[in-house]
C-alpha cells in the first residue's frame, strides 16, 4: 500500500510517499519550513503544499508534535496554543482534499522503528525515545502501542526533561558529549525505574552520533540506536494512516483512496 507520510515538526514539515509493506520511501523527501506562527491555518496550508508537490490524491498520514486523540489536538508544547481543541484530521483533510489521519509524532516514529527498525520482532516492553528539539517517547508492550505517552515532559530534579536532556538543550548550552550523556543517563534511568523496559531505542537526529554518548550510559536495560532515523516520522505517519481516523481502535474504518499520486498507484 502506498501512503503519503508527513512529519510535522516545530521547525520543518517534510514528507514522502511510502510503501507501507517495505517501509521504503518512494521518492526523495520534500521539506518546507514550519510557518513562524506555527498556527493551524498556516501549518495546514504548508502540509497542502507538500501534498501538491507530489501531485498526491490518496491517503495522507501525519505525525504531529502533540497529544492527539481521535484526531483532536490536546497539547501544544512546540506549536501555537491555537492548536489545542482543533480536529487536525478535519483541518488537514480540508486543506489537502485527501483523506487524512494525524497521530502523535513520537508514536509515528515508534511505529516505524517497531515495524522496520531496531524494534522489529522484539518481545516484551520496548521504549522508543527521540532526542531532538524536544523529547518524544513511545511505549510498546508485546508490539502494541500505548499512545500519547508524553514522558518527555517528566520532571527531573525540578526541571522538564526536555530542558535537561534534549539535543536542543545540548546545543543551546554547548555541552560536551560526556556532560550531556550524564543528563541523558539520569533521564533514562528514571524511566527505567518507572517502566522496566526490556529494550530502549534512542532515535532523533542525534542518534547518528550514538557512539559519542550511548557507551557512556549506565542503564541495566539494553540501549540501542534507532535504525530508521530521519525517515522514521514519515514512515510511521504512513503506517498510522492505514487503520483510519483512530489508528489505535480496532473499529476504525480503513481509509479510501490509497491509489497514491500520478503514476504511482497500486499496480
Amino acid at each position: 500500500m502506498k501512503i503519503l507520510g508527513i512529519d510535522i515538526g516545530g521547525s520543518g514539515i517534510k514528507g514522502a510517499p511510502v510503501d507501507t509493506d517495505s517501509g521504503e520511501l518512494l521518492t526523495d523527501r520534500y521539506r518546507l519550513p514550519t510557518p513562524n506562527s506555527a498556527k493551524p491555518g498556516p501549518m495546514a496550508a504548508t502540509v497542502a503544499e507538500v501534498v501538491q508537490h507530489f501531485g498526491w490524491q490518496g491517503s495522507v498520514g501525519c505525525g504531529f508534535p502533540a497529544v492527539v486523540k481521535e484526531g483532536t489536538v490536546y497539547t501544544a508544547a512546540n506549536v501555537s496554543k491555537q492548536w489545542i481543541g482543533v480536529n487536525a484530521n478535519q483541518l488537514i483533510q480540508k486543506a489537502t482534499h485527501c483523506p487524512a489521519v494525524v497521530i502523535n509524532d513520537a508514536d509515528a516514529a515508534g511505529l516505524a522503528e517497531m515495524r522496520f527498525g531496531a524494534g522489529r520482532d522484539q518481545p516484551g516492553v520496548v521504549l522508543v525515545i527521540t532526542l531532538g528539539t524536544g523529547i518524544g517517547t513511545a511505549l510498546f508492550s508485546s508490539g502494541q502501542l500505548v499512545p500519547n505517552l508524553e514522558l518527555g515532559h517528566l520532571e527531573i530534579r525540578g526541571v522538564d526533561a526536555e530542558e535537561l536532556a534534549s539535543d536542543a538543550a545540548r546545543q543551546r548550552q554547548d555541552m560536551p558529549w560526556d556532560k550531556w550523556a550524564r543528563r541523558v543517563d539520569l533521564y533514562l534511568t528514571t524511566l527505567e525505574r518507572l517502566l522496566w523496559p526490556d529494550l530502549i531505542i534512542v532515535g532523533g537526529g542525534v542518534s547518528k552520533k550514538y557512539e559519542k554518548f550511548l557507551p557512556l550510559l549506565t542503564l541495566r536495560t539494553k540501549v540501542v540506536p534507532a535504525e530508521m532515523r530521519n525517515e522514521a516520522g514519515i514512515v510511521g505517519a504512513a503506517l498510522g494512516a492505514i487503520q483510519g481516523p483512530s489508528p489505535f481502535s480496532s473499529a476504525a474504518p480503513a481509509l479510501a483512496g490509497e491509489e497514491g499520486f500520478g503514476g504511482m498507484g497500486d499496480e
